[in-house]
């Protein structure tokens, strides 16, 4: 569907309030899930209380007969609203009932996502989550008209109902909604497109979350599942993390076929979608969506991909040479550093250390930020059937958000955390602008969570001690920024590769496995080893399922936060109060307009080089103090 009602997550954004126990098999799990201290499970009572619960289903009535009402009120009228001289009065009554109904519905669909993936493979849940999905859907399928309507309204006749301060609030969305007129169809082929979303691409999607998370790896004789398995390659035992890549190698193969046409459908899928909506390019329908010009998307990648020699090529040469190896195998790529603290990060030292960065940064943001921990707004163990990976699913306005985590003690989990509540702060300072112009772009919605990422980076590294542990940290940030940017723009060009061909048929997996280790081998370097077994790795990445050409935007708030972080370190007052007024935009308004009180622009060439440098001149920092 190309109008979105609200902007519900595309990616496998799901969690729970499900009081299941992680299963642990020996002392060592125990003796580690008690250095954990006690994991936060949320609370999504404020939402609905139970699948059951009355207002659950009161709700969901109401939205069906406010639906019928609105169709019935509005449909094939709205151009008549501004007939007369009556100016946008009339019409903003119109938009304001709509956005108030995206707002009953979206608290619906987050809670039964947010139910489903705190057990994707419990039956029951699976049936609620379906259920559900296809009410939702039937129900907005009544609601279709009205965003192609307001586009079919002739241009001059909206500007002047702008005028009128009721429709003038909603200026930004309904030119926002514009731009997407050129791909709009006819309202039939809309609704069927809309309705067989379901059976099409909603259904593909949840086979691949529902396999994914039923998989289980022998590693040493116990089964694990992904997330696990994924958190053994960060062992200090290069045996461990060897047995572990060997383990996702086997299982990955076994179920390849799988992937492979899971991912054949979905791109079919898509190219069937863009060549109706007059799509050219891959990406361009995912450009839109982000409100960036691929002119600036295409400069983004061409200096990554330029940077490449300089940024992850350098280091894991560095790397190799800490650990006393030629190459490295891919499965020792993110493997600690001797000099990076063995002990488990509890979670209470977790929450002070971001907090305390967030508040040094602004007392505002924190006290955002402690809402979170307070109020059951954090789903942080891991356990059998819960959702990989991590996220924060901002709901709806009328509500807040909630955030999704496997943690399990890592430095890298305390920057996830950090990460996470950077899109937490964003949502709900968002959320005073509607549902409608809550929703933020995905490139600029990254940038709050990478910026909060950096602030506790820059905390911790203030308060590393000794020479030794300020190189763990070094190490770890420039692993995390490659990740997050060459790793990133690698994923995008695998998916340009996928997606391009696929529009001359279907691909093999053996062809899928060529492509991703090209790219692999493009953006990682010489220096790496790419063992047998690593050519099945894309089948886990859930970003190429659910959100096709998503990743770029990681890279594109990676480069972002990099260059706003300077301009912070050279700023006077003000600064903080001006990033979160930037926040509080929501989608109002566009990245051109955000940056500009910070003196920054994404479509100058030398923007995306400045972000890349401070990565290159944190790698300078590491060689500087191996002299």
């Amino acid at each position: 569907m190309l109008f979105r009602l609200i902007d519900w997550p595309e990616l496998p954004v799901y969690a729970a309030a499900a009081k299941a126990k992680a299963k642990r098999g020996d002392g060592a799990g125990a003796k580690a899930k008690k250095k954990l201290g006690s994991l936060p499970e949320w609370n999504l009572a404020d939402l609905y209380g139970s699948p059951d619960a009355p207002e659950l289903k009161t709700d969901l009535e109401a939205a069906d007969c406010a639906a019928t009402a609105l169709q019935e009120r509005y449909a094939g009228k709205l151009a008549a609203l501004t007939d007369g001289g009556k100016g946008g009065a009339a019409l903003a009554e119109a938009v304001r009932d709509f956005e108030t109904l995206n707002d009953v519905l979206g608290r619906i669909v987050s809670y039964a996502s947010l139910l489903y993936a705190a057990e994707t493979s419990d039956p029951k849940r699976q049936k609620f989550y379906g259920d559900i999905q296809e009410k939702i859907t039937a129900i907005s399928s009544k609601l279709l008209f009205f965003p192609l309507e307001l586009n079919r309204l002739d241009d001059a006749v909206l500007g002047a109902a702008m005028a009128d301060a009721a429709l003038g609030h909603y200026r930004p969305w309904l030119e926002d909604l514009r731009k997407e007129k050129p791909y709009q169809l006819e309202d039939r082929l809309e609704q069927l497109f809309h309705e067989k979303s379901v059976t099409s691409r909603g259904s593909w999607d949840r086979l691949f979350n529902e396999t994914m998370t039923a998989l289980r790896f022998d590693v040493g004789g116990k089964k694990l599942s992904l997330e696990p398995t994924l958190n053994l390659l960060l062992d200090p035992d290069g045996k461990k993390r060897r047995k572990a890549s060997e383990a996702m190698a086997k299982v990955f193969k076994e179920n390849v076929r799988l992937f492979t046409l899971i991912t054949n459908t979905l791109a079919k899928d898509k190219e069937i979608s863009d060549r109706w909506r007059g799509f050219i390019d891959v990406a361009d329908s995912r450009n839109l969506a982000n409100r960036v010009e691929k002119e600036v998307v295409d400069a983004l990648v061409a200096a990554v991909r330029d940077a490449y020699p300089r940024l992850s090529h350098r280091y894991y040469a560095m790397k190799a040479k800490w650990l006393g190896k030629k190459k490295l195998a891919h499965w020792d790529r993110n493997a600690p550093l001797p000099e990076e603290p063995k002990q488990v990060i509890g979670w209470d030292q977790a929450r002070e250390t971001v907090l305390t960065a967030y508040g040094d940064f602004s007392p505002r943001m924190a006290n955002i930020a402690v809402k979170f921990f307070a109020d059951g707004w954090i789903d942080a163990p891991v356990r059998e059937g819960k959702s990989q990976g991590a996220f924060s699913h901002p709901t709806v306005p009328s509500a807040h958000p909630y955030i999704l985590l496997n943690y399990q003690g890592k430095p890298r989990d305390v920057m996830t955390l950090a990460h996470e509540l950077g899109h937490g702060v964003h949502q709900v300072l968002a959320n005073k602008q509607g549902p409608l112009m809550a929703p933020t772009p995905l490139t600029l919605a990254e940038t709050a969570s990478v910026f909060g990422e950096m602030l506790t980076f820059r905390a911790l590294l203030d308060q590393a001690p000794t020479k030794r542990e300020r190189k763990a940290l070094l190490a770890a940030k420039v692993e995390d920024m490659i990740n997050t940017v060459v790793r990133q723009i690698a994923f995008y060009n695998f998916e340009r590769k996928v997606h391009t061909e696929r529009r001359e048929g279907e691909l093999t997996s053996e062809r899928l496995g060529e492509i991703w280790l090209e790219v692999q081998r493009e953006s990682l370097g010489p220096a790496i080893d790419l063992r047998p077994g690593y050519e099945t790795f894309w089948c886990y990445v859930p970003h190429f399922i659910h959100a096709p050409f998503y990743v770029y935007a990681y890279a594109f708030g990676d480069c972002l936060v990099n260059s706003l972080y300077a301009v912070y370190e050279k700023a006077e007052r003000g600064f903080a109060e001006r990033y979160l007024d930037m926040l509080a935009a929501g989608g109002t308004k566009h990245h051109s307009e955000l940056l500009k009180p910070f003196g920054l622009d994404a479509r100058d060439p030398e923007f995306w080089q400045r972000g890349l440098s401070v990565i290159e001149g944190l790698i300078d920092e590491l060689e500087a103090l191996e002299r």
